[in-house]
């Protein structure tokens, strides 16, 4: 219970922080969502297993699209998958 409370802080905390990153490049924000999803994962529950191998795929996808130079649908994935991390920490569907 306590480790729930405490990824949900997190994921919280992480989204709330993210307008302050926007003033930043792009660039920055695809890392910075990166290294979010990276830390949030480590919260994830032993039990979400299904759940991390979509945050795995998302983090390959958003990596390649990093790689490309592609920043807009790098920032797209990553938002999609902290979208899907604050949810599984809620208890809601992915």
């Amino acid at each position: 219970m306590k480790r729930s409370v405490l990824a949900g802080v997190f994921v919280t905390a992480a989204i709330l922080a993210s307008p302050v990153f926007a003033a930043g490049s792009d660039k920055d924000l695809c890392q910075i969502n990166l290294d979010k999803i990276n830390n949030g994962k480590a919260l994830l529950a032993t039990g979400s297993s299904g759940i991390s191998g979509e945050i795995d795929t998302a983090v390959s996808q958003a990596k390649a699209a990093h790689a490309a130079g592609d920043e807009k649908k790098c920032i797209e994935i990553t938002s999609k998958a902290l979208q899907q991390l604050q949810n599984t920490d809620k208890g809601g569907n992915p």
